[in-house]
């Protein structure tokens, strides 16, 4: 409970605070490209139940529309990213559309972060479980310890195979060893090495 209340009064005063940025994102993403402000992709909430995440548009709408027939990674310099898509994805401004999915209470701030089903399919069942049985969030240890996931995948001869059999099972483990370990104290950690990830300039993980 303490943690849900952490993250709706946080949640709510980013949204209020970050209400310009927020609309100048919005603005930028609509006049660089046709197509929604927003990215809306099914991932695997708590208990498995299915949400469409928020994310602000960093591709063509097309490229974004066909998305769900292709693989569903985004390698090095996809040619789909768009010109203020780049930008958003190299600050990772584009995230934070996420408050709203906070807010409305599918995600919370710190937690696994949340696959798309044909990964989740993919999960060990007891791994599964476990890393299902809490909100999935922003940002997590297996985001800040991958945080050049797309460059790996470039660097990777076949980036599907490298995902599938090298860094999720990674990034599993991350998380299943965040949700034994799981604290508020922890948490505001991990809140705080993300702020400074992001201030560095780093790239995040998807």
């Amino acid at each position: 409970m303490a943690k849900r209340l952490f993250d709706l009064w946080a949640s709510g005063l980013g949204l209020l605070l970050l209400a310009p940025l927020l609309l100048a994102m919005a603005i930028a993403v609509k006049l660089d490209s046709p197509g929604p402000v927003f990215f809306r992709q099914v991932r695997v909430g708590r208990h498995g139940v299915a949400f469409r995440i928020h994310k602000f548009r960093t591709m063509t709408h097309r490229e974004t529309t066909a998305e769900a027939a292709t693989a569903q990674l985004t390698v090095g310099a996809d040619p789909r990213i768009t010109r203020v898509g780049a930008l958003l994805r190299r600050t990772k401004l584009d995230e934070l559309a996420q408050l709203i999915d906070v807010f409305i209470g599918r995600m919370s701030l710190v937690g696994p972060r949340p696959e798309v089903p044909r990964y989740v399919a993919l999960f060990p069942q007891p791994l599964r479980d476990k890393v299902l049985s809490v909100r999935p969030g922003i940002t997590d240890p297996a985001s800040l310890a991958f945080r050049d996931e797309s460059a790996k995948l470039a660097r990777a001869v076949d980036p599907e195979r490298e995902y599938v059999e090298v860094l999720l099972p990674a990034k599993l483990q991350l998380s299943a060893r965040y949700v034994d370990e799981a604290s508020f104290t922890g948490d505001l950690r991990l809140i705080a090495a993300t702020l400074r990830a992001l201030w560095m300039r780093s790239p995040v993980s998807r």
